[in-house]
């Protein structure tokens, strides 16, 4: 009587061994799915920072381009005013 009581723990065992088996291969599989995630946007921030900062040069090198006399007017004006002092 006493190694059937043993085998049913032994076999109950075996089976929440396994329970938990599955249930951790479960989380690792969640975490990995998840960190995959997090990292596929972190690459698409960072893209989209890339072209926004690209844009933004355009745009400077255009107004730099466009305002030139104009800048250089103002500088002159204050090279000027500081040889002044």
């Amino acid at each position: 009587m006493r190694s059937i009581v043993n085998g049913k723990r032994c076999l109950m065992k075996a089976r929440l061994d396994r329970i938990r088996e599955r249930a951790w291969r479960k989380q690792i599989q969640a975490w990995t799915d998840l960190h995959a995630k997090l990292a596929c946007e972190r690459a698409q921030g960072t893209t989209e920072y890339a072209i926004l900062v690209g844009i933004l040069v355009v745009i400077a090198i255009l107004a730099i381009t466009v305002f030139r006399p104009k800048l250089e007017e103002l500088w002159q004006a204050i090279a000027d005013g500081i040889n002044s002092l």
